[in-house]
């Protein structure tokens, strides 16, 4: 059956988000919408029945008949949680406000108190017409309505029948499942309450996880200013070996410039005994240096004669020279006037040439 039928109207709506108990575990929460989607709760006028009733798209994931053995359970500030032994499932919201959750407990309540209002007429119900048929002897069996949603039965109005022990077996499996609600019921409270001193374990577990925290910060601030400390250290003692290292440095430098200054003394000292045997010669170096002297001078005078003859010689090639100019120039003169004697004479061969060949 569809809950948009006219049989069965919306009597409150509100958004959440969908959550089911895990099947394997029984512990975790599987999200049954992927965000808040709308959960209301109907009346089946016809089987005057309730449900809660939320569609993801075209998905139906809650059809929650409620009866009077059910439980709605705040787990927190904006959660809660009711258990379903039909569906064999736990159903949980998570609201966005704390007034949205106490609305839809509230109203819980109200729709459980009608389902067992409800039942209750149902039983008297089905009791009246159970002792009309044994006074009337006649088999008079009330119409068998079952609604269905996804498959799950909801409340079912049993047949009436004559035998009295057929009515006394069909109470004692209502008793039953009665009974099978409440231990579910229990069932559910007992983990309900396990999961809170858990929870209330975890809360001192995350208190004294912050005072370790603290503890923690604290250490390592002061592990922080003797690092600093120490880091200064450092830096001041790679100052130093990087000055000690400078030295070493400069000293191997002035190591070199010693061997080498050594070595510039002793070839200083050779050159001056060098200068010690040359300065033994000095009186012959002496004597031959005023022959050369004078050699140069006669040199000289030889020189000063060749540089006067040169300018002499220089004179004369800068007039044989101008001549030369004087030559070449009449000699070309003179060429050009042979060229045109040549070109005549060619001339006059080629008049003879044609006058002979006109004979």
């Amino acid at each position: 059956s569809c809950p948009l039928l006219s049989r069965e109207q919306p009597i409150y709506t509100t958004r959440a988000h969908v959550f089911q108990i895990d099947p394997t575990t029984k512990k975790n929460w599987v999200p049954a919408s992927k965000q808040a989607v709308t959960v209301s709760y109907f009346y089946d006028s016809t089987r005057n029945s309730y449900r809660i009733i939320s569609v993801d798209g075209f998905q139906v994931i809650i059809n929650s008949t409620i009866t009077p053995n059910m439980t709605f359970t705040k787990t927190s500030q904006k959660f809660g949680q009711w258990a379903d032994s039909r569906a064999n499932t736990v159903f949980g919201l998570g609201f966005a406000s704390e007034q949205q959750l106490a609305k839809f407990a509230e109203k819980f309540q109200e729709v459980k108190e009608a389902a067992k209002l409800a039942k209750d007429k149902s039983q008297e119900k089905g009791e009246t017409l159970s002792n009309h048929s044994q006074e009337s002897g006649r088999d008079t069996p009330s119409t068998n309505q079952a609604s269905s949603f996804n498959g799950t039965d909801d409340e079912k109005i049993s047949h009436v029948s004559p035998e009295a022990a057929v009515l006394k077996s069909e109470n004692e499996r209502l008793k039953s499942a009665v009974e099978q609600s409440t231990t579910n019921a229990k069932k559910w409270e007992t983990e309900l309450q396990t999961l809170r001193e858990n929870n209330a374990r975890l809360v001192d577990a995350l208190q004294e996880s912050s005072a370790n925290v603290e503890s923690w910060k604290k250490q390592l601030n002061t592990c922080k200013e003797e690092s600093d400390v120490l880091r200064q250290k450092i830096t001041e003692l790679e100052a130093q070996c990087n000055e000690a290292d400078q030295e070493k440095q400069k000293n191997a430098q002035l190591s070199v410039r010693v061997q080498e200054l050594e070595a510039e003394i002793n070839d200083k000292q050779q050159e001056v005994e060098n200068l010690r045997k040359q300065a033994e010669i000095i009186p012959q170096l002496m004597a031959e240096c005023e022959n050369i002297t004078a050699k140069l001078q006669a040199a000289e005078l030889k020189n000063t004669e060749l540089e006067g003859r040169i300018g002499s010689l220089q004179t004369d090639i800068d007039d044989s020279r101008q001549k030369q100019g004087r030559m070449k120039g009449e000699l070309k003169q003179f060429m050009d006037i042979l060229d045109g004697k040549i070109d005549e004479l060619h001339e006059f061969r080629q008049g003879l040439s044609r006058l002979g060949a006109d004979n």
